[in-house]
């Protein structure tokens, strides 16, 4: 079972990040992938190192390492959800049997010093635990690397209801007159959309989309001058209920929110119903951590003049780097992401006709997703699409 208390702390990091990272340019990230490993890292931290990793955290140091073990337990859980958990270590290099106890189940590995052999097991590992995704471990190695903490993280879903492949070509905005590679589908069901009038982002519009094991994909469209950031961190409130919303069922005609059209036809099928289009995309991002160590609480453990994990080994360990390699696609039939996150330490000093009510919501500018487990409500991977996938050069 997933505790609330890291749901929480994890969807709280997840848009925080979303906030700072979303810019002009697409991106995908995974607080999922990031929170259990410094809850490690936390564990076995002193001084202001630990200070730091408990307020970026949201949880104290003595809860977390227990909270992240857990966490990464409940992920590898979930249906569609693969996680795993890897330590390498100098052979030279003690580590504290305690910190190590509380460990998941994972890879514990030798580092040998020799950066070319120890890349390519490393490389090997997240490549096989994220099924050829990530091909490459996102760490830099060097003699000096004494311990590599790493985490992989994947998350995939088959539409309950595919996307009928098509073709978008939107009429303004940043897309206008390109040809993509659309997807629509139709449905009964009105109130997987949902229209937020007034977020801290402003407008929003929710599109959920159901996967059949138990994870959503939501697609969030802002105000066309929203900040791709504050409408990714708003729409992860929105998605937990944070703000009032109006479902698809009570939008009124007209321009009902961004994207979205509600009109009343004349039908001889009164059955109410709404049209989804969006693009196909794939996102592909490398996320420096350290370069936004405040976030991640990383300031202070970057100090090679001390150590800063007394918890984790006797000797003195500074933290030297820390990044994340992460994809996520949205396609036809369902979505696919993976993620590979690492640290790294070096020694510190025909009846008559009636009205019909359609609606129609169309993705045709920058927008944002979130893939969320449905039951817990935990924000598994979020992203920003500006680059969609291209589509034919005709509709022929």
């Amino acid at each position: 079972m997933t505790d609330a208390t890291a749901v929480g702390a994890v969807n709280t990091m997840t848009a925080r990040w979303a906030r700072a990272a979303v810019a002009d340019e697409g991106t995908v990230l995974a607080a999922t992938g990031v929170w259990p490993l410094l809850a490690l890292l936390a564990g076995g931290a002193g001084g202001p190192a630990r200070q730091e990793l408990e307020d970026a955290l949201g949880v104290g140091a003595d809860r977390a390492t227990a909270l992240g073990g857990a966490l990464l337990g409940a992920l590898d859980g979930m249906d569609g959800v693969d996680a795993a958990t890897g330590l390498w270590t100098r052979q030279d290099l003690p580590i504290r049997s305690a910190w190590e106890a509380a460990l998941p189940p994972g890879v514990r590995g030798a580092l040998t010093g020799d950066s070319e052999h120890d890349r390519k097991e490393l490389d090997a590992w997240a490549s096989r635990c994220t099924r050829g995704a990530i091909a490459e471990m996102p760490v830099p190695l060097s003699p000096a690397t004494q311990l590599v903490l790493a985490g992989a993280l994947t998350v995939r879903t088959a539409w309950l209801q595919p996307f009928r492949p098509g073709w978008l070509m939107p009429g303004s905005g940043p897309w206008r007159d390109r040809s993509l590679a659309g997807l629509t589908r139709s449905m009964d069901d009105l109130d997987g959309l949902r229209v937020v009038p007034d977020s801290p982002a402003g407008p929003l519009t929710l599109s959920g989309v159901a996967g059949g094991n138990g994870l959503d994909v939501h697609l969030v469209l802002g105000a066309e001058d929203a900040p791709g950031g504050e409408v990714l961190e708003a729409g992860i409130g929105a998605v937990a209920g944070r703000y009032e919303g109006w479902p698809g069922s009570a939008l009124p005609p007209g321009a009902a929110g961004p994207g979205v059209q509600v009109r009343e036809v004349e039908s001889w099928d009164p059955t109410p119903r709404v049209t989804l289009t969006t693009p196909a995309f794939t996102v592909q991002a490398r996320h420096d951590l350290l370069r936004r160590a405040e976030l991640f609480g990383l300031r202070t453990a970057q100090d090679t003049a001390r150590g800063h994990f007394p918890g984790i080994s006797p000797a003195a360990l500074a933290l030297s780097s820390g990044e994340q390699s992460m994809t996520a696609s949205f396609s036809a039939e369902g979505f696919w992401a993976a993620a590979v996150t690492a640290f790294s330490m070096a020694p510190g000093s025909a009846p008559p006709q009636r009205k019909a009510k359609l609606i129609s919501v169309r993705y045709d500018r920058p927008f944002g997703f979130l893939a969320v487990h449905r039951a817990t409500g935990l924000v598994l991977t979020a992203g920003w699409v500006t680059e969609p996938e291209a589509g034919a050069d005709t509709m022929w």
